[in-house]
């Protein structure tokens, strides 16, 4: 048992590679690299190319915001990590502090704005330092404003709307989402978070979800193997967050196979507001939970369902050959 013990150990250390230098072909930033910002090395891009670019950012936290628009081909942004299989190691960090207090729109605030298709981004924190705000606090850590676009050991840091995953097929895997007011938002992405961990901030009230859907079209958040708790360094006291509220009346949001900590309140959901409720058309659903969070007599106007949601029924059947699709991130 010992000797099988041990090989296991081996070959999780072998499994968890570093990334600590520039793939062939890609544009680097950083360290002796070319570009000193990020931003430089995405205005270098051909936009009109449908040939495969890669950015290659070295250690080192870049104070920026960062605008990718829509290119011909595929991108993938590749971040400096001892361990490529978690965000736990990620060497680099892109942090701006705007909300939309002092911006022009929710994606305006995003420290990170992705408006291409065919993206796939690794081992990168993003964090939007602007935190809370009396109003208007709206402060995007990430504004995913296409469909197929893929995180993969990612970070992102936010206080309300932190990520907002807006429109079309989206995956986020084995990465960290951080938060306190509707911290996962957005209108009519199809967006699937696989292995991630969800930490809250110390309030008396939060939100996880907020989801923006207003009619039966396809857009769906599915949560799937999480793990919901205090972020590091915070005191948060039992039952202050639920895991969303309807932003939109016909909001859909699935918790399935997810540890929940005693942060999350016993009801679950809550309405969007006492004069607003917005709970008539709502799909908010639960599979499997587990924790202390999980338990309790939930909002009437939830439901458990008897079995997952597929990953298929989410990205479509044909997800695992997708050029955004990492599989090799998925539970």
């Amino acid at each position: 048992m010992h000797f099988f013990n041990s090989l296991l150990a081996f070959a999780a250390l072998a499994y968890a590679a570093s990334r600590t230098t520039a793939p062939s072909g890609a544009l680097v930033v950083g360290g002796s690299g070319k570009y000193s910002t990020i931003q430089a090395a995405v205005n270098a891009l051909s936009r009109t190319t449908t040939s495969a670019q890669s950015i290659f950012i070295n250690a080192g936290t870049y104070t920026e915001q960062v605008y990718i628009q829509a290119l011909k081909g595929p991108l993938t942004i590749y971040g400096s990590t001892a361990d490529t299989t978690s965000y736990k190691d990620n060497k680099v960090t892109i942090i701006s502090s705007h909300a939309l207090a002092n911006s022009a729109s929710d994606d305006a605030t995003g420290t990170l704005r992705v408006w291409t298709s065919n993206f796939k981004m690794y081992n990168v924190n993003v964090k939007n330092t602007y935190g809370k705000a009396a109003s208007n606090g709206q402060a995007l850590a990430l504004s995913a404003e296409a469909g197929q676009q893929g995180y993969y050991g990612c970070a992102f840091h936010g206080y309300q709307d932190t990520i907002l995953a807006e429109t079309g097929v989206q995956l986020y895997a084995k990465s960290y989402i951080e938060g306190a007011v509707d911290f996962i938002f957005g209108q009519t992405a199809r967006a699937w978070f696989d292995g991630c961990d969800i930490g809250v901030l110390a309030t008396s009230y939060g939100t996880i979800t907020a989801s923006g859907r207003t009619s039966n079209d396809n857009g769906w958040y599915v949560i799937n193997k999480a793990n919901i708790q205090a972020a590091s360094g915070n005191s948060v006291p039992a039952g202050a967050y639920y895991l969303g509220r309807p932003w939109g009346d016909y909001a859909r949001v699935v918790f399935q196979n997810t540890a929940m900590s005693n942060v999350i309140n016993s009801k679950g959901w809550i309405e969007w507001s006492t004069s607003s409720p917005q709970t008539e058309h709502v799909t908010l659903e639960e599979y499997g939970n587990t924790g202390a969070g999980s338990q309790g007599t939930r909002a009437s106007f939830s439901k458990k369902i008897g079995s997952p949601i597929a990953i298929s029924s989410v990205l479509g059947s044909r997800y695992a050959s997708a050029e955004y699709v990492d599989t090799s991130y998925l539970s």
